[in-house]
């Protein structure tokens, strides 16, 4: 599978535009094995489009040393910490972390240097740090499964490995091998799963946070110098269904959480700063998350930091799943979304000629630019079947009603909890999650080997 690595040229862009030679140039020092392979896409995609025609001309002579998990060095904690009861205030206080944690330094100098396992614990940064003025930080959002089978799993691991790459190359951090961070997330999971998840705990999780900031002291604004990747295990509460149903707010025309050019479509910690704010005031409406939109017409981008998906009849009577495409690059190419996708055009597909034995009824899956007036307008005409957002943290989260511009769009959810599809694809996605519903031997699950 081809890694995410380059940011695309826009329509009309050549291959010599800044953004896009200078994440060139830095995959070419940092990482040389990830520009043969490099995918001119933004997405986590199988598929390599054409090579282009016009190449960058490069003289570097030594590329700089790769990330090696091979190498990771291993110092084990003398001071273990106590596991929090599950439904403890601690344990949803999303501050307890396990045991251990995954450092790894790089310099311009010298390229990676030799990965770490040690005890968690504070790191150490200047005041004058780019991070911390300049917002050069990418992360991921994982998670650690306790199966019902009794084993320890991860979920498609390899595309968040791959979005990361993506996600550093566009904040002007160092470029890595995914399939290096993912072993050094196996690492970390198969030193602290067993212990933090006892098999005594199933269908329990910790979340996983691979993160890269920019740890260079120079205050100047400029490519950062040095750079610290880590990866942390946090303990979360369980994960419960949102009773009822969550409500949106739209967002007001003077929000805006993403646009073309920018860097919507990447995980960078620059996309969740500024929409606190609305978020505060949403919830203190009795909101649970702001509806993303986005230019006069309103366009539907995201559902807080999920995506966003809508079932709706056609004026011409045509049931489809439908989801914001990712041609602007304004909305995040979600693992749980594309995981949905996948899903429903295995398996729902109206336009497949057999599909799998299902109750629903097959539906065309769509990708494409819509607005909350199609929204509102399925929903007046009786044609709006049911929503959902969908992301790693929320998982599959029914949508009972957008508010929008002083009025409410109710949305149904015929079983009484969610729609028809939602509560599907949940059920299917925890099968493969949690090792359950003859879902046990699925190619998304990667079982980790406990120490």
């Amino acid at each position: 599978m081809s890694p995410i690595a380059i940011t695309p040229p826009q329509e009309g862009e050549t291959v010599t535009d800044l953004t896009h030679a200078g994440i060139e140039e830095a995959l070419l020092k940092n990482a040389p094995s990830q520009l043969k392979s490099a995918s001119l896409t933004n997405s986590i995609t199988a598929t390599p489009p054409p090579e282009p025609e016009t190449k960058l001309q490069h003289t570097v002579e030594t590329p700089l040393a790769e990330l090696d998990a091979s190498k990771i060095q291993c110092k084990y904690t003398e001071s273990p910490r106590p596991v929090p009861a599950v439904g403890s205030a601690e344990m949803a206080s999303q501050k307890v972390c396990t045991d251990h944690m995954v450092q790894a330094k790089w310099t311009v100098e010298q390229g990676w240097e030799a990965p770490t396992l040690q005890p968690y614990g504070p790191i150490s940064l200047a005041p004058t740090a780019s991070c911390l003025h300049y917002a050069t930080e990418c992360f991921e959002g994982m998670k650690l499964y306790r199966g019902h089978d009794g084993k320890l799993r991860l979920f498609r691991p390899d595309l968040n490995c791959k979005r990361m790459l993506m996600s550093t190359n566009r904040i002007a951090l160092p470029a890595f091998p995914p399939k290096e961070l993912l072993k050094l997330i196996v690492k970390l999971c198969a030193t602290d799963g067993k212990k933090w998840l006892p098999k005594d705990r199933p269908g329990q999780f910790l979340y996983i946070r691979p993160t890269m900031i920019a740890s260079d002291p120079a205050l100047g604004v400029e490519r950062p110098k040095e750079a610290l990747l880590f990866v942390i295990l946090c303990c979360f509460a369980p994960m419960g269904d949102m009773s009822g149903g969550i409500k949106l707010l739209a967002s007001q025309d003077d929000m805006c959480r993403a646009w073309p050019g920018g860097f919507g479509y990447a995980k960078v910690g620059a996309n969740y700063g500024p929409s606190l704010v609305a978020q505060g005031e949403a919830r203190k409406r009795g909101f649970h998350q702001i509806l993303w939109l986005f230019g006069d017409d309103c366009t539907i981008t995201e559902a807080g930091a999920s995506n966003f998906f809508v079932v709706w009849r056609t004026k011409e009577g045509k049931l489809q799943l439908v989801t914001a495409d990712l041609n602007e690059r304004i909305v995040l190419d979600g693992v749980t979304r594309r995981s949905i996708l996948e899903l429903a055009r295995s398996r729902l597909d109206s336009s497949a000629s057999s599909l799998p034995s299902s109750d629903l009824e097959p539906l065309e899956i769509v990708e494409r630019k819509f607005n909350v007036f199609e929204i509102e307008e399925a929903a007046r005409e009786g044609r709006l079947v049911e929503a959902f957002a969908a992301g790693t943290a929320w998982f599959v989260a029914p949508i009972s009603g957008i508010h929008f511009r002083g009025k409410d769009i109710e949305v149904p959810m015929v079983k009484g909890d969610a729609g028809a599809y939602a509560s599907t694809f949940r059920s299917w996605l925890k099968g493969i999650m949690w090792g359950s519903d003859g879902m046990e031997g699925h190619e998304w699950g990667q079982v980790i080997d406990e120490e």
